[in-house]
């Protein structure tokens, strides 16, 4: 990969790279469009089989988060940082203090939020330490607490978005959804649909993770492969990256996919395709999973909670105008999501310009 030609034609600004040999420090901060604002971000720490893969999946996720601002009506452009190690055996204080030290280096051109994958509330603690450009911290801090409970709220207004675009009703009373990956968000997202009596298949390679499933939310257990094959009214993906491709969309026996996993498609427009050419219509994750954000960012003044659901509100709205874009232009929900995204940059673009 040409990394400044993919950063060109993809409108990114800048590619941070972060070495601390004495911390064991391996990272990469990714800023794409600071129109809207100065670029936001989560943290994630994976052992990446390379650094090209490391800094492939930071721009493209960098670029989706600017989009889902937009969306979402926030003042920010998209950011991420990634951590290359485990988190398990390498993550250290030095480690994650080093980060936030390159974190504050950047001015507050880049703002790092708190928790991510492979990220505790702990670190976050420790990250606050080092920058004062970082939100998201947990309650106890005077923060907006745990992120993936507003994530899953949002993912449940946008599901009933969703059923009334495909049933017609926005109820999902004696619906079915399968969930891949329940972890935080999964677990939040099927708390909402509990009580709406929604029925739960649910996969994941925790067994700690499908026992609580099975016992709080009386979900059905599959394997981990065979969540594909399930038989529901939406599929939701909260797991891992790229999991919607040509393999696997096949396999689906859905009329929905809405979920909170990161970059679903495998190739956006191939597999966008797809996904419309069998009827199934796609929730792109960046509008859908936006609560989680939304409620970090309410802390920006004093964190007020109503402020944070009235904006979470916002999302099956956001969703309604995507699906009435994909309609009338005869593009996928992808396509007609990146449209109205760009749309709504390009107009800040323009202010900016005008006030300059």
């Amino acid at each position: 990969m040409n990394i400044t030609e993919y950063m060109g034609e993809n409108g990114h600004e800048q590619l941070v790279i972060c070495v601390d040999k004495e911390a064991g420090l391996r990272a990469i901060i990714a800023i794409h469009d600071t129109t809207l604002g100065p670029a936001l971000g989560p943290p994630r720490m994976e052992p990446f089989a390379s650094d090209e893969e490391a800094i492939l999946h930071a721009l493209r996720f960098s670029q989706a988060q600017t989009y889902k601002y937009a969306l979402a009506g926030l003042a920010f452009g998209g950011g991420r940082t990634i951590v290359i190690g485990d988190p398990v055996k390498e993550k250290s204080e030095a480690l994650v203090r080093s980060l936030g030290r390159f974190v504050e280096s950047l001015s507050g051109r880049f703002i790092i939020t708190g928790g991510g994958g492979g990220f505790s509330e702990a670190d976050t603690e420790l990250l606050q330490r080092e920058t004062s450009h970082i939100i998201g911290l947990p309650a106890a801090l005077d923060g907006s607490g745990e992120p993936a409970i507003f994530t899953g709220y949002g993912i449940f207004l946008g599901m009933k978005a969703c059923a009334r675009e495909v049933f017609g009703s926005d109820s999902l009373r004696d619906r079915t959804v399968a969930i891949q990956g329940f972890g935080r968000v999964g677990s939040a997202l099927a708390k909402n649909l509990k009580g709406e009596g929604v029925q739960i298949t649910v996969s994941d390679i925790m067994a700690e993770a499908v026992d609580y499933a099975h016992k709080e939310f009386d979900a059905e257990i599959v394997d981990p492969d065979a969540i594909y094959d399930v038989e529901c009214d939406i599929f939701s993906p909260c797991a891992c990256p790229e999991v919607l491709n040509s393999k696997t969309i096949p396999r689906l026996k859905c009329k929905i996919v809405a979920g909170s996993a990161n970059n679903q498609l495998q190739d956006e427009e191939k597999h966008s395709q797809e996904l419309q050419q069998r009827g199934i219509l796609h929730a792109p994750e960046y509008v859908i999973s936006a609560g989680g954000v939304i409620n970090m960012t309410s802390e920006i003044g004093g964190y007020k909670l109503e402020v944070a659901r009235s904006k979470i509100l916002n999302i099956p709205q956001t969703l309604e105008n995507i699906f009435s874009i994909a309609k009338s232009e005869g593009v996928t929900t992808t396509r007609a999501a990146d449209k109205l995204a760009e749309y709504r940059i390009q107009q800040a673009r323009k202010v900016k310009h005008s006030d300059s």
